[in-house]
């Protein structure tokens, strides 16, 4: 397991009469073999950062499933009808146990009796002209109630697409262009980690003002909170496993603890309508060993949930003078070609103007990171390292440039506000805080945000 993913004990065997104590112990220490390992670039909170909570249940309980709208086949873009796919799991492989499902503003109900592995699995046919698609424009939610032995499951799940086709993203199948940022789980002025929906609607409502439709949740998946008031609030999420820079990539155990970090992200959100992208890692060092671990993980992805696209971050290796070419064996594992490239900070700004992008895969391009740093409030020349007008200067030269890439769907600029890092230490500048941000730690806008925002109004 992980720190970013939740999980269960259940502890029946372990009750008895009377007064019971439950004593949990965290440890935020890094290892050489975890994941992410002692390598990172934000603060590394310790302590209880998300919910903690004691549950009663059935010794049968429904331990997971899954609503999932089904693309249109291409020719059938005006069909009547649409398909939604039901599975179920209970927590033992136990028969005969009456399943009811009902979407009552759909006038839908159904009745289903798990099989021998005490599963379920089915669909129900939705007239289309009744069925209002979530959508960025429109976060249309359905209450929906699960009901067994009694007891009733009740969630608000929304219905989409998304798919990859050719160097288009289309949603609900039509093409959209992802205007987004990326975001580190940190509250505003240096509170600690964002842990609930206050923290979550604060910074999504920061995105929200630069025109974003849509965030990078990096490097690790954000608690459920944040994860469900973007689908309140209309936001779309690239969410994301921290294999971070120099994992342990020949170690069975590693891939063993990634591959479950990303089996609780799927399973705790794969029915948020929101979620678009599962990402398996980011800035990764090109090796036989990493191509076998990250292309299990991509496979593994796929089969948990197939109604979403894979990405990774990737970095650009091959550059020659003014001409960046991705070359990624990765490429032929994921549905959308992403990567991190940062002309301006650590390449001279004026090359921006010059440089030109090689991108040989037919998919979909998202810009997962540009930017550089700034601290709000210390202002001077363009060319002056470190002001609101050097970074100002380097979103516009940046975004003139990515104007260009043949492909492009979207953007994700590196960071939405500044947040703490020990790795960041150049006095009276940074003081232990990445100040790539567009806002402040205290939420204020820079002068980049601006020329962001007013990009954004045109995509």
């Amino acid at each position: 397991m992980g720190g970013f993913t939740p999980f269960n004990m259940d502890v029946t065997d372990l009750l008895r009469e009377g007064d019971n104590v439950v004593i949990v112990k965290v440890d935020n220490k890094r290892h050489r073999e975890a994941v992410p390992t002692q390598i990172f670039d934000w603060w590394n909170y310790g302590g209880i950062t998300r919910d903690v909570m004691l549950v009663d249940v059935a010794p049968t309980y429904i331990e997971n499933y899954s609503l999932q709208l089904r693309p249109l086949p291409q020719t059938s873009r005006k069909a009547k009808k649409r398909e939604i796919a039901f599975a179920l799991n209970l927590n033992k492989a136990e028969p005969g146990h009456e399943v009811t499902i009902s979407i009552p503003e759909l006038k839908l109900k159904q009745k289903f009796v798990t099989d021998a592995n005490g599963q379920v699995s089915s669909k129900f046919i939705v007239q289309s002209s009744k069925l209002s698609l979530w959508s960025p424009d429109n976060p249309k939610l359905y209450r929906v109630e699960i009901a067994m032995d009694g007891e009733t499951l009740t969630d608000e799940v929304g219905f989409r697409t998304i798919e990859a086709r050719g160097k288009q993203l289309l949603f609900n199948g039509e093409p959209i262009f992802l205007r987004g940022v990326c975001i580190h789980e940190e509250k505003v002025d240096g509170g600690g980690r964002a842990n609930g929906t206050e923290d979550a609607h604060t910074l999504l409502t920061m995105a929200q003002q630069l025109g974003c439709n849509f965030v990078r949740l990096a490097h690790y998946p954000h608690n459920e909170w944040a994860i469900r008031e973007a689908e309140r609030m209309g936001i779309l999420v690239w969410s994301e496993i921290p294999c971070y820079w120099t994992i342990d990539w020949k170690n069975e155990a590693t891939y063993q603890n990634a591959k479950q970090q990303l089996t609780d992200m799927i399973h705790r959100d794969q029915n948020r309508a929101n979620i678009i992208i599962w990402s398996i890692a980011n800035e990764t060092p090109h090796s036989a060993e990493r191509d076998r671990f990250l292309g299990r993980l991509a496979d593994e992805a796929r089969q948990l949930d197939n109604t979403r696209l894979i990405s990774m971050a990737m970095e650009v290796t091959g550059a020659s003078n003014y001409v960046n070419r991705l070359s990624d064996n990765m490429h032929d594992k994921v549905d959308v070609v992403s990567f991190n490239q940062y002309v301006g900070w650590y390449r001279d700004v004026n090359d921006a103007a010059k440089m030109t992008w090689e991108i040989p895969y037919e998919k979909p391009v998202i810009v997962s990171e540009f930017g550089g740093g700034a601290k709000f409030g210390l202002h001077g020349a363009k060319n002056q390292r470190w002001t609101e007008e050097f970074q100002e200067n380097l979103y516009r030269e940046n975004l003139r440039m990515l104007d260009k890439i043949e492909g492009l769907a979207g953007t994700t600029p590196w960071v939405l506000k500044d947040f703490r890092s020990p790795r960041r230490v150049l006095n009276g500048i940074q003081d232990y805080y990445n100040m790539k941000g567009l806002y402040s730690d205290k939420g204020e806008a820079k002068k980049a945000a601006q020329v962001l925002r007013e990009w954004y109004e045109v995509k």
